[in-house]
């Protein structure tokens, strides 16, 4: 007796692998349709921007200049006219004051700046001693007294001495320029202050004043 295959039985083994091949064709056409509709959006999109730069190419771009306004004309000048009946016065306020009776009023003596006549050197006619050099010498020699301090300190040498002879002849600002002591340089001041005038040196013809240097000697004998 032959045993016979059920084939309800074949069918119920290859349950599994028809489901699985059923899956996968499902998966396959789920993937195949988003695919398809991704492609055909891409190239609608492609279209458009094809469609948009063949416009941009198409349409010219024009650049219209702005000019700037015009300046605004000057404003007119007024002239204001002042007419010469006018009178413009100016008021000055001056501050009140009181003066008493008993308030002393001090005034300043102005003194008046004379200018010195200017003292000479060495001029064109200088001053002399009357008589000249010879009386000069003679006067000094009677004249001088030698000092006892000198004397006892045994002191001798040359006193100098500087005046100035005025356009008068008077002998002024005598002074020491180089003295020796004990005594002698008194002596030699003494001596000059009461020396007789002298004859004024002259300028251009004019009395001046003039400074005179004279050595007065002390000798022990």
């Amino acid at each position: 007796m032959e045993l016979k295959k059920n084939p309800q039985a074949d069918v119920e083994k290859r349950k599994p692998l028809l489901f699985s091949m059923g899956l996968v064709a499902a998966f396959a056409a789920v993937l195949l349709a988003f695919e398809w509709k991704t492609f055909e959006d891409d190239f609608s999109q492609l279209g458009q921007m094809l469609v948009l730069n063949e416009e941009e190419e198409m349409m010219p771009i024009t650049r219209q200049e702005i000019k700037p306004p015009p300046p605004p004309p000057p404003k007119p000048t007024q002239i204001e006219v002042v007419e010469d009946e006018e009178e413009i016065e100016d008021e000055v306020e001056l501050d009140d004051m009181e003066i008493d009776e008993d308030t002393e009023v001090e005034i300043q003596e102005i003194e008046e700046v004379v200018d010195e006549p200017q003292i000479f050197t060495i001029v064109e006619q200088m001053p002399s001693f009357p008589g000249g050099e010879a009386e000069l010498f003679k006067y000094l020699g009677k004249t001088i007294k030698y000092p006892a301090m000198a004397k006892d300190a045994g002191i001798s040498g040359i006193v100098y001495v500087t005046f100035v002879v005025y356009e008068s002849g008077s002998i002024k600002d005598v002074k020491v320029l180089r003295g020796i002591g004990g005594g002698c340089d008194e002596e030699a001041l003494r001596v000059i202050k009461n020396m007789p005038k002298w004859k004024a040196g002259k300028q251009r013809g004019k009395p001046v004043r003039v400074q005179f240097n004279l050595p007065i000697r002390f000798t022990l004998r």
